[in-house]
């Protein structure tokens, strides 16, 4: 395997045999959960030619193909797959797309770019930025996930409130499909309905269809006035979820909603910036991008005691949230569910019962503004009793977004650690129709083998 791969890419760029590759090469972000997968090689070709070349040869012999990005993934869609028999027939190999970080095209008068898969969302940011230009997705860990990455997963963040997720800034994909088929879809054009969508089949596809190598990318002039995040307490989930939508009643747009409750605010709001008042028990976080007039409005509408905050300081503190909600315990199990705007009350209140049901201390924050909740529950390290129980409550938390008219992810996609949860939330007809979609494009089943299909 090694020397046939070798002759591809590069002797220096193929990790395995005779020791395996690094474990780094073979996990994600889900590894706080424990997860690891296997694979025989890792490679890291240098161009779209070599991808293709590289899945060619997987798929003549029947040895399963892993896309992986910069890693930065909860749900392990860029962990090979941990059980050999869900693994290619004859071994596994990770595709890693680092090296493919060019940028092929900049037209900023356009408003377009043109990206190899391995750039990183903070060198995207920086080029846009640098050029009075503004590429809104923010999905996190900007400076290690990478484009081809945030497409696999249809990555979203904060902003795409306001402003959409991964597909709304998609024009155009280059992609290897199999057996080795080096494809373009769409383009640098802003309107293409000549055929189906296959960059939004792609686009979220957790490498299970192929291998995005290559995207054409919008985007817009930076906002005139700088963000002004403005955020407000209050001492109920109904209280703080009926301000939710008076913003949205106030006519103005803000670039992010997002909300804590009363178990992440425990955790978290003794750093929060200009302190809480004593009776916090759910804060509100707006940002405004359109100028005064919005954070009037944003001001007003979210209340009295909502007020204004330095930007870098208040996002700095949410973006530790996480890290202060695990150090409660040392440890959570967290995931993404989205629910109806309209049910977000009893999602967040849904998410603490679910956990008092096992034991748990449970609690949640997230994106409001799209009915994202990142509920979670808090684990004591090396406490097998409490894990399990943990991902009991995990399947009742996806019984109770489904219920509620949601879904079992509202941004991290499925992976490994969600396999099979899809059938939880659509009808047996359509869950066929996934199945067709793989089958067509994957005949074999080699691409991120485990993943996606229920």
């Amino acid at each position: 395997m090694r020397s046939d791969l070798a002759r591809i890419v590069g002797d220096q760029y193929v990790l395995g045999h005779p020791a395996p590759p690094a474990p780094e090469w073979t996990q994600d972000a889900s590894i706080a959960m424990g997860l690891r997968g296997h694979a025989d090689a890792v490679v890291l070709p240098r161009d779209a030619e070599q991808v293709a070349a590289v899945v060619a040869w997987c798929y003549e012999r029947g040895v399963a193909i892993v896309p992986r990005g910069g890693g930065t993934g909860y749900s392990g869609g860029a962990t090979p797959a941990p059980v050999p028999e869900l693994a290619g027939p004859e071994g596994t190999v990770v595709v890693a797309l680092d090296r493919l970080d060019r940028i092929r095209s900049f037209d900023p008068g356009l408003w377009r770019i043109n990206v190899e898969a391995g750039v990183t969302t903070q060198t995207l940011a920086r080029h846009a930025r640098e050029n009075g230009l503004f590429f809104p997705v923010d999905p996190g860990a900007a400076e290690a996930s990478q484009i081809g990455g945030n497409i696999a997963t249809n990555a979203g963040g904060p902003h795409c409130f306001k402003y959409g997720v991964t597909r709304a800034w998609v024009t155009g994909l280059e992609a290897v499909l199999a057996p080795g088929e080096l494809v373009s879809v769409g383009g640098p054009t802003r309107k293409d309905v000549a055929g189906y969508d296959l960059v939004g089949l792609l686009t979220g596809s957790e490498g299970t269809l192929g291998i995005v190598t290559a995207a054409w990318l919008r985007l817009i002039p930076a906002p005139v006035h700088a963000p002004v995040p403005v955020a407000a307490a209050y001492p109920t989930i109904d209280a703080g979820c009926a301000a939710i939508e008076a913003v949205l009643a106030s006519g103005t747009v803000p670039a992010t909603i997002e909300y804590l409750d009363a178990g992440a605010l425990a955790a978290a709001g003794a750093s929060f910036p200009g302190g809480l008042p004593g009776d916090a028990q759910f804060l509100v976080i707006c940002e405004a991008d359109g100028g005064p007039d919005d954070v009037a409005e944003l001001l007003e509408a979210l209340g009295p005691g909502a007020r204004p905050h330095e930007p870098k300081e208040l996002w700095r503190w949410r973006d530790g949230v996480g890290i202060a909600v695990t150090a409660v315990q040392g440890g959570k199990l967290s995931e993404d569910i989205g629910v109806p705007l309209d049910r977000l009350a009893e999602g967040i209140a849904g998410t603490v019962e679910i956990g008092l049901r096992h034991g748990l201390d449970a609690c949640s924050w997230g994106h409001a503004g799209d009915g994202n909740l990142h509920s979670t529950f808090l684990l004591t390290p090396g406490d097998g009793a409490q894990l399990a129980r943990a991902e009991v409550a995990t399947e009742e938390l996806f019984d109770l977004a489904v219920s509620l008219g949601g879904t079992v992810s509202g941004e991290h996609g499925l992976g490994w650690l969600k396999r099979g949860q899809l059938s939880k939330q659509w009808a047996p007809a359509a869950v066929a129709a996934h199945r067709a979609i793989k089958l067509a494009l994957d005949p074999a089943g080699l691409f991120n083998p485990g993943k996606k299909t229920p």
